[in-house]
């Protein structure tokens, strides 16, 4: 059963890529966002299971978003993302949600992305 799953980042060159990987992987891309404003858009017209965002978008804190998504309704499944590997150790929470999982964008190739996002 494919699961679907959106996009968000604002570098085309890397949601062309990310669709790649996640279709081979199975997944349906069901919508990308490049900005915050359009990911809340896009979530709620196509409902994803998953949700794959980057830690900096332009008009918010990808982190921010992240937890946004994670609390809609239906509770799709959000990975943070960036090219910064290191970010992840960064991604500290204080107010007692879960820490949401995290993944390099250098490491998405290597069949790990497919099994957070599921």
């Amino acid at each position: 059963m494919s699961r679907s799953v959106l996009v968000v980042d604002d570098d085309p060159i890397f949601l062309a890529l990310a669709t790649r990987i996640l279709t081979q992987a199975g997944l349906e891309v069901v919508a990308t966002a490049d900005d915050a404003a359009g990911a809340v858009s896009a979530a709620n017209a196509t409902k994803p299971d998953a949700v794959l965002v980057d830690v900096g978008l332009p008009d918010r804190e990808g982190v921010d978003l992240a937890y946004e998504l994670a609390e809609l309704p239906w509770r799709p499944r959000v990975v943070l993302t960036s090219t910064d590997s290191d970010a992840g150790f960064a991604l500290d929470v204080f107010d007692g949600r879960s820490r949401l999982p995290f993944i390099a964008k250098e490491d998405l190739a290597n069949g790990r992305l497919a099994s957070l996002l599921t």
